[in-house]
């Protein structure tokens, strides 16, 4: 079994203060740029609500948007109708329900159109500085590599992640898996001739690629 608390300290060590890429001023701004990041890059979406912030700075502002106009503006996203519909209708929720402020709990923010369980983490782990562990393509595949995971269900890696590594560091380890899934631990031809977590690993192809 891969032993969670030293793979943390080896990141933390590489990536001492990990962050979120999305840039975001305030809990809304994050929430709104989570869901237009799936299936888009983090450099694309900081692009997009550049403007789109500048525009848009409450909920209401969101669910009284003009439909057709603002699925244009985030079209660069992609699956820019449906996000749109995504982020229209969580907004309309927010106001409705919360009086236009973004919830700091995972049962409200998961109660909310468009928001799962990772985004809801996101948002709770950096917006608000709140343990959690949020489970993207990266930490999935990353924890799986490593052995410190063996499912393909999110869920059940959060699952797997929650009992193994300490509550006050689920927001900066998953941050610093992300780096690391992206940086070394790629997709394809992943770097692990050069990988500080080589020795930790439990992954059967990481010879391969030594």
């Amino acid at each position: 079994m891969a032993d969670a608390r030293r793979i943390l300290r080896l990141l933390l060590e590489k990536y001492p203060e990990p962050r979120i890429a999305l840039n975001f001023k305030n809990p809304l701004e994050l929430l709104v740029a989570t869901i237009l990041s799936a299936q888009c890059t983090d450099k694309r979406v900081n692009e997009v609500t550049r403007e789109l912030f500048r525009k848009y700075r409450s909920a209401r502002d969101y669910a009284e948007a003009d439909p057709a106009l603002f699925e244009q503006e985030i079209r660069p996203t992609g699956f820019y109708r449906n996000k749109a519909r995504q982020i229209m209708e969580c907004c309309r929720a927010l106001v409705e329900k919360h009086g236009g402020r973004v919830p700091d709990s995972l049962e409200a923010l998961t109660e909310l159109p468009g928001v799962g369980r990772k985004t809801a983490n996101v948002v709770l782990g950096s917006a608000f500085g709140k343990p959690a562990i949020a489970v993207d393509t990266h930490v999935l595949r990353v924890s799986n590599r490593l052995g410190l995971a063996d499912s393909d269900d999110p869920v059940k890696v959060e699952e797997e992640l929650m009992r193994q590594v300490p509550r006050d560091d689920w927001t900066r380890f998953t941050l610093a898996m992300i780096l690391h899934g992206r940086e070394t631990c790629k997709a394809r031809r992943p770097r692990c001739g050069g990988c500080i977590l080589y020795d930790e690993c439990g992954w059967a192809e990481k010879f391969r690629y030594a």
